[in-house]
């Protein structure tokens, strides 16, 4: 469960974000102090650390888009050259012979 601390640091971090300003933890600080929000002296410097190296904007946008998913630019031109390494996959796997339950010595009810 998330704690007011959190949340009041991470709504600094995205408004330093979106106006392209470093996100330190002085001036999580000094945007909380704006806002009359009493945190912990440790929150800000540990918000900061976590988001040092991090595009925040490019992490906003790709959230929920899977581990390893291609960029929407870039899909289609990526599906045009596997098209013909997929039939190929296909076609072995119709060759393969498939296995049954009756080859393990035991059915579903015995």
């Amino acid at each position: 469960m998330t704690t007011k601390a959190e949340l009041a640091c991470v709504y600094s971090a995205l408004i330093l974000a979106d106006d392209d300003v470093a996100v330190t933890g002085e001036k999580i600080s000094t945007i909380l102090k704006a806002a009359n929000v009493d945190v912990e002296p440790y929150w800000p410097g540990l918000f900061a650390k976590a988001l040092e190296g991090v595009n925040v904007k490019d992490l906003i946008t790709n959230i929920g888009s899977g581990v390893g998913a291609a960029p929407a630019g870039g899909a289609p031109a990526a599906a045009g050259g596997a098209a013909p390494a997929e039939a190929k996959k296909e076609e072995k796997k119709e060759s393969e012979p498939e296995e049954s339950d009756d080859d393990m010595g035991f059915g579903l009810f015995d």
